[in-house]
């Protein structure tokens, strides 16, 4: 019988830090963070109803937060700080665990725990199957939305310094509100499964009861999120709104 060396073992130690269990709650505490801004998000864009002053005065606040003890927009980049390191802790987290699993079954994945009812494993939800791709179609369609709405980089419908009327002019154009809905449905998806799984690691699924309760919170908050920000593109296209 044979024995690891010492510096062997010590060389394929993981911290930590970097630990399975580590990354699982860096992913579920990462993206708590982004639900909260995503509510945040949800509500600020809800005032589109309120005319283009109240919009564009939202947009100002959002700005001067913070002012004199901040400087302009400081409170602002403070949150897209935030929001940037929770955005890359997921990714590195979620990706390094994809490919720890990828290695554990010699890449050809693993089978989840079987029931009579699916073959394929409890665990083979259809939010569960596509978080990876929803991911990344999340993570495109983040990139577009800042540069239409944000930067003022790419206008469909026209460019403008109103933050109102930019919203106005682009969800004019029937095939952005199309390219929304399919980016919000597949966040929905993530979301789903996303605020289920995020709770389940932080330990709040210790009994059938608060695995319901788990199951109903998630879906509540992904339809309410998918939904607040799908109805101001259908309100403008539909002629609802400016």
């Amino acid at each position: 019988m044979t024995t690891a060396h010492p510096l062997t073992t010590a060389r394929h130690r993981v911290p930590a830090s970097r630990s399975t269990v580590a990354l699982k709650a860096a992913t579920a505490i990462s993206g708590l963070i982004m639900v909260l801004f995503l509510l945040v998000h949800m509500y600020g864009d809800l005032k589109v109803f309120s005319g283009r002053a109240a919009f564009d005065d939202y947009a100002r606040y959002l700005r001067t937060t913070g002012e004199p003890f901040l400087p302009y927009s400081g409170a602002l980049w403070i949150a897209r700080v935030v929001l940037l390191a929770s955005v890359l802790v997921h990714i590195y987290a979620a990706v390094t665990l994809w490919r720890r699993a990828r290695r554990a079954t010699a890449g050809r994945g693993g089978w989840r725990y079987q029931s009579t009812r699916g073959r394929g494993g409890v665990q083979r939800t259809y939010a569960s199957f596509t978080m990876r791709w929803g991911g990344v179609t999340v993570a495109l369609f983040v990139i577009y939305h800042l540069l239409q709405l944000t930067t003022n980089t790419i206008h469909p419908g026209g460019a403008s310094p109103s933050p109102f009327d930019r919203t106005v002019n682009g969800f004019r154009i029937w095939w952005v509100v199309l390219s929304y809905a399919i980016a919000l449905t597949a966040l929905g998806f993530h979301l789903r499964h996303g605020f289920w799984s995020a709770f389940a690691t932080l330990g709040a699924n210790t009994s059938v009861r608060r695995r319901l309760h788990l199951n109903v919170a998630a879906t509540a908050v992904s339809l309410v999120i998918t939904i607040g920000f799908l109805v101001v593109p259908f309100s403008v296209l539909f002629g609802w709104v400016g």
